[in-house]
């Protein structure tokens, strides 16, 4: 604990800092079982991106697992040696963070801790590799390019937002992938990956004071950058009417997109659009699910609501049924979203989205590996307590809160509408 100062304290978690670095710790003991889960997000994704290495974030992520200076495949102990042991392990890039996570027993936590501390600085980031990733990166693209959901998300995004980096899809744009220099990649692996721009997450059954120790005694090694890290300092402008486009490709199903901007996450409004969402399209009870799945007009119903550093999107999307059109499951999706912006939604209703939501929150919090998952995307936004305050928030949301917010955001002149259009092959 001497080379840690205590920052806060939530629910049973605490969060430190590493006093030699500026590192943060959060520590969530929980000894249901002799397995631990080891995380260190950074805070650098697909948002501190340019153009010209769109995707940077997302091929690094790839090449941080190739090795570093003491676990490679020459010594015989590369990351993925873990897995000879039960370990699960991954990294996940997004638009707010990069993640990198093992979950395993817990005799074999100072393995991860040691393998995530000499990649953090002495990760491999050569040539050979690059080559051989962006073969495997492009293969995602081009998945990805052949999913019409994949496809009309990619193009809404990048339809809303003409300014602010959440116009890049995280995988990159294709030329950006085939040609971004390992030299660009090396320097956006020496900008961002430094202890002072990463948390680390500890969760399960661990010793407190032993694996403070240990992260001190792996970490504490590794200088805070001598740089100060990027800030995004991009705003995207007022929006001044709605915006639509047509994605007209081989592939099925059609699909309906509707989108409208967002407040940042940290916003209680942000939490109002969650509980919109699920009004919704939350399960067989919800508005769209009855009037689009139940009437045979969609497949499929799928929302994005998630919170963002920025101001970010809220999108409906429908997978039409071949016997819907797709104007009138937009329609619809208009029709419902109207409906909040005029009347009051029941209380009955109300307080079974909420209890869906809560009910979620529980089951997530008995798996370590849901918990990291939830605790790396309140990281990402600059809040951890925001995981684990999220029932409470919920709990404080009323009746009102959801027609006044859909009222000033659900509007059409920050609205973003696609359609994925299926055309017949040559």
């Amino acid at each position: 604990m001497a080379h840690f100062r205590e920052v806060a304290h939530a629910h049973g978690a605490r969060k430190l800092e590493m006093t030699v670095n500026g590192l943060q710790v959060i520590l969530m003991p929980n000894p249901i079982a002799p397995v631990a889960g080891f995380q260190v997000t950074y805070h650098v994704g697909s948002r501190d991106e340019g153009v010209g290495h769109t995707g940077a974030t997302h091929i690094l992520e790839h090449l941080m697992f190739k090795g570093s200076k003491n676990f490679n495949k020459e010594n015989n102990n590369n990351i993925d040696q873990l897995e000879n042991i039960g370990a699960i392990l991954n990294a996940t890039t997004w638009l707010d963070r990069t993640n990198y996570f093992e979950v395993l027993p817990k005799a074999y936590l100072e393995r991860a801790i040691e393998i995530e501390a000499d990649r953090m600085r002495n990760a491999f980031i050569d040539e050979e590799d690059r080559q051989a990733e962006m073969t495997v990166v492009r293969n995602e693209f081009e998945r990805d390019e052949n999913s019409p959901m994949s496809a009309l998300h990619k193009n809404i995004w990048s339809t809303a937002y003409i300014a602010h980096p959440y116009h890049h899809n995280t995988i990159g744009w294709l030329s950006d992938i085939e040609n971004v220099s390992i030299e660009r990649l090396k320097e956006f692996y020496d900008t961002f990956y430094w202890p002072n721009n990463a948390t680390i997450t500890v969760v399960g059954d661990f010793d407190e004071k032993e694996v403070l120790d240990l992260i001190y005694k792996h970490f504490g090694r590794i200088k805070k950058s001598s740089h100060k890290i990027p800030e995004v300092y991009t705003t995207e402008p007022k929006q001044d009417g709605p915006k639509r486009l047509i994605v007209r490709r081989v592939g099925e199903p059609g699909v309906v997109g509707v989108a409208f901007k967002t407040p940042k996450g940290l916003s209680d409004e942000h939490m109002h659009i969650q509980l919109i969402s699920g009004i919704l399209q939350m399960g067989k009870s919800s508005r769209l699910y009855k009037r689009l799945v139940s009437k045979g007009l969609a497949l499929s119903l799928y929302a994005e609501d998630y919170p963002n550093i920025d101001e970010g999107l809220f999108v409906v999307y429908a997978a039409l049924t071949p016997k819907a059109t797709h104007e009138l499951v937009e329609n619809i999706i208009l029709d419902e979203i109207d409906k909040l912006k005029t009347e009051l939604v029941s209380e009955e209703e109300f307080n079974r989205v909420k209890s869906m939501i809560e009910a979620s929150q529980v089951y997530e919090r008995g798996s370590f590996f849901a918990s990291l998952s939830q605790i790396n995307e309140a990281i990402a936004i600059k809040d951890w307590t925001y995981y684990l305050d999220y029932s409470k928030r919920v709990a404080k949301i009323k009746l009102s809160d959801i027609q006044k917010t859909a009222q000033k955001y659900l509007i059409a002149d920050s609205s973003t509408t696609g359609y994925f259009v299926p055309k017949k092959g040559d």
